[in-house]
């Protein structure tokens, strides 16, 4: 048992880094070495940061992966032991089902992440556990998993809670997994890739852009959004002056490109 559950660590360590290397390590490579110069306009900060910024940032995300992975590796042997409600015969539920636990999990783990959030950015708590991350005031890709460690553990709680409460199969698990990755990574951009109106249109201001999260490393107290602009929106959180500096990045681009076409 034992020797299976140390395989299972190092399988879900290795996992959790090749995840890491290649989510934040390809659109770093493409924003910020192979096309640097030419995509410097979708800069939202127009500056870089330094490199030792960049490898503290990697070291607190390895931290993080390893209490990632000492979590899910116990949740493994909750499930051997039946203690969850994770099922692996898809056929038990729903295909139907399974598209709905995918969402819920998605969308339980926005309002999770917004209030545990806001909960990081109280006055006793911030400067001991949170400021580790926002140390990024411009963040990289790196940045995405870049906590302290009580905050890497109050981050990756989502997991045995959701096993806990309700049906899980691991494609959903799995899925989550994977969309959580992409938008983390996504929000410490440190780009803007989407268009002009995207924050104010009705079918897309729900979703949050990468300046949204980028101007809450730069000003700290607002936008504590991960996924969708619904709980800032409700509480009055994000930034006064979101959209319009939204779309001043949105016009700056297109300020850049003119020169070239005139």
């Amino acid at each position: 048992m034992w020797s299976e559950i140390f395989e299972r660590f190092l399988q879900h360590f290795g996992w959790d880094l090749v995840r890491y290397f290649l989510f934040a390590g390809i659109p770093y490579t493409i924003f910020y070495v192979l096309l640097k110069s030419q995509l410097f306009r979708f800069k939202i900060q127009q500056k870089f940061p330094e490199f030792y910024h960049m490898r503290r940032e990697i070291l607190f995300s390895l931290s993080s992966m390893l209490i990632f992975t000492f979590v899910g590796t116990s949740v493994f042997i909750f499930q051997k032991n039946g203690y969850t409600q994770i099922y692996t015969d898809i056929h038990q539920h729903s295909i139907a089902y399974l598209i709905f636990s995918v969402f819920a999990f998605i969308f339980i783990h926005d309002a999770y992440f917004y209030w545990s959030h806001r909960f990081m950015h109280h006055k006793k708590v911030y400067p001991y556990v949170h400021l580790i991350h926002h140390k990024s005031t411009n963040p990289t890709p790196w940045a995405a998993f870049a906590f302290h460690p009580l905050e890497a553990v109050g981050q990756v709680l989502i997991l045995p809670i959701m096993v806990f409460a309700m049906p899980l199969h691991p494609l959903a698990i799995f899925i989550w997994g994977i969309y959580q990755l992409a938008l983390n990574i996504g929000g410490h951009l440190g780009f803007e890739i989407f268009r002009k109106g995207f924050t104010t249109r009705f079918y897309s201001k729900w979703h949050n852009t990468s300046t949204h999260h980028n101007m809450h490393h730069k000003y700290v107290n607002c936008n504590y959004g991960l996924y969708f602009n619904i709980w800032d929106r409700m509480m009055g959180t994000n930034h006064k002056n979101y959209h319009e500096e939204f779309d001043a990045i949105c016009d700056r681009r297109v300020k850049v490109l003119e020169p070239e076409q005139a």
